[in-house]
């Protein structure tokens, strides 16, 4: 399967990680993918793919057309179909919030289609996508999308403020701290955030101390846990393995042999925290 991506321009690159597109025959159907930092829109110009939240109390979901995905705060499983065309977005933590004009907390670990968010709009994007044979012309038009979208949101601007921080720091720096420094109150902040964000701060802190930790591991070489979790801001082991068993449904252990297993493509991004299903 092929990746193409890229960063978009100012100003939707405060809010956006990349536009990227995925084609062709996924190495693997199944992916479980962890907590990561960041939210997601998918625009599917191919056949359905089916999604598995890992609390067994939700059904699962066949999506064809297109779908957004607020911060997801525990692991879920995506089935591919059998050949891969959609174009995506990875918004960081914040970015939704002022491109979808709801309570960004309605997306929270959940998958909605695209049309529920984006009122009757789907099917223009689609065509436009559909007429449109390369993937760099259709990261444009997305992009062009994105931006025709992008409204004020009130209050953004402080959780970009700390957010940022919190990317930067990849979720070590105290959140009073943050709360001190912006001239707000812990609740002020946790209000904010779980408006703009869908979870409180320490929540996405948590989420970025994961992904620095998962992450950083070389599958190549020995890996030493305790040296990998303390670095990440884990100083409790105990800890460290429960949410690590949490987010990925796995222990340490367990991970490593999978990851060394079924090692990522190099200049591949979606293989760096997914991991095949078995």
């Amino acid at each position: 399967m092929e990746y193409v991506g890229r960063v978009p321009a100012p100003p939707l690159d405060g809010f956006i990680d990349d536009i990227y597109c995925l084609s062709g025959v996924p190495r693997h159907r199944r992916m479980n993918v962890p907590p990561m930092p960041s939210a997601h829109l998918f625009l599917n110009l191919g056949e359905p793919a089916r999604l598995w939240d890992s609390d067994p109390s939700v059904p699962s979901a066949l999506l064809a057309d297109g779908w957004f995905m607020g911060v997801w705060t525990r692991r879920f499983v995506v089935e591919y179909p059998a050949w891969v065309r959609l174009v995506g977005v990875h918004f960081k933590p914040w970015g939704l919030s002022p491109f979808v004009g709801m309570p960004v907390s309605e997306l929270r670990n959940r998958w909605v289609p695209v049309d529920d968010v984006w009122r009757r709009s789907l099917d223009r994007i689609r065509n436009q996508l559909g007429d449109v044979a390369s993937a760099v012309e259709a990261m444009r038009l997305v992009e062009a999308e994105l931006r025709s979208r992008l409204a004020e949101a009130r209050g953004l601007g402080l959780v970009h403020h700390v957010g940022r921080r919190l990317e930067v720091s990849h979720g070590a720096v105290p959140i009073g701290a943050l709360a001190d420094a912006a001239g707000v109150s812990g609740n002020h902040l946790a209000a904010q955030f779980k408006s703009h964000v869908g979870v409180t701060p320490k929540r996405v802190a948590r989420i970025y101390r994961f992904a620095r930790l998962i992450l950083s591991v070389d599958a190549l070489r020995p890996v030493d846990w305790s040296d990998l979790a303390h670095a990440a801001g884990y100083f409790d082991r105990a800890h460290f393995s429960r949410e690590f068993k949490d987010f990925t449904g796995h222990t340490p252990t367990e991970y490593l042999a999978l990851r060394r297993r079924f090692p990522a493509d190099p200049g591949f991004p979606p293989d760096s925290g997914p991991m095949p299903a078995e």
